[in-house]
């Protein structure tokens, strides 16, 4: 199945979800087995695939349940490692 507007299938995307605050690794399994990263920054990365919008909807509602800040989403190139954001180093 394609996209019209786009022109791109409708594959599961990469998606980064930076969090302030940390998060324990057993949350991964609530966050449907997205890989936690905690960073010296005081934050948390949420990474892995999200198989279309309506998933990454459902992820961003616990997000907000969980209570730490939002503090971006991004769509990730897969091969593109997680680490700080930008200019934080």
């Amino acid at each position: 199945m394609s996209d019209m507007s786009t022109g791109r299938s409708q594959e599961s995307a990469q998606y980064e979800i930076r969090l302030q605050g940390h998060l324990d690794p057993c949350w991964a399994a609530w966050f449907d087995g997205l890989r936690l990263t905690n960073h010296a920054d005081g934050t948390t990365v949420l990474r892995g695939p999200v198989v279309d919008q309506s998933a990454l909807h459902g992820l961003l509602q616990r997000v907000r349940d969980v209570g730490l800040p939002l503090v971006s989403v991004t769509q990730v190139d897969p091969g593109r490692p997680d680490g700080p954001p930008p200019g934080s180093r």
